[in-house]
């Protein structure tokens, strides 16, 4: 039932475009760390090349994904299909976050339609490419994105969001660095 892939083709870079959300997970390397999982969507997604593909990590209430990177860079992105046939595909590799300053970022951002309170991209070299079948996953009809996330960063401000972000992103519920400070 379940396929490897040597690169994202055509086809599955069609397929996995025409999801509306996906899961990223990452975790710490302390035993006791907390694994996390976090739902993404807003058009957050694209391939970059065979191997490679990345995200708008948007401001939010933790930086556990950004700061499991900094000290490891394992991650893990799944793909559930909640339409047509039943699929899904995980994608594992290792990732960095590229913040606003870093020397790539503006050429990265560039790949995604604009969003405010964008705190990094999400760029991923892949090492493994599986799907599975997805038979467990139930079908749900999307309606719309949600707009409460854009509407708090625009609310907020730039000024605003680098505030929150130097408050509530330095650090992981582990105490592992987060964002870096803003100037």
């Amino acid at each position: 039932m379940s396929k490897t892939f040597d690169a994202i083709d055509d086809d599955l870079a069609a397929w996995i475009a025409a999801q509306r959300m996906f899961f990223v997970a990452t975790a710490p390397l302390a035993a006791d760390g907390h694994v996390n999982v976090s739902p993404k969507g807003l058009d957050s997604f694209a391939v970059l090349g065979p191997r490679e593909v990345a995200y708008l990590d948007l401001t939010g209430s933790g930086v556990e994904t950004i700061a499991h990177l900094r000290e490891n860079g394992r991650i893990t992105l799944l793909f559930c299909a909640f339409a047509g046939p039943p699929r899904l595909l995980r994608l594992y590799g290792r990732g960095v976050a590229v913040e606003p300053g870093d020397a790539e970022f503006a050429a990265l951002a560039q790949r995604f339609p604009a969003h405010p309170g964008v705190r990094a991209v999400v760029r991923v070299a892949l090492g493994r490419i599986a799907d599975s079948c997805g038979y467990g996953v139930p079908v749900y009809r999307f309606e719309r994105d949600r707009d409460q996330l854009p509407a708090w960063a625009e609310r907020k401000g730039p000024d605003g969001v680098r505030e929150y972000r130097a408050e509530r992103n330095a650090a992981s519920i582990d105490g592992l660095p987060g964002v870096r400070a803003e100037s």
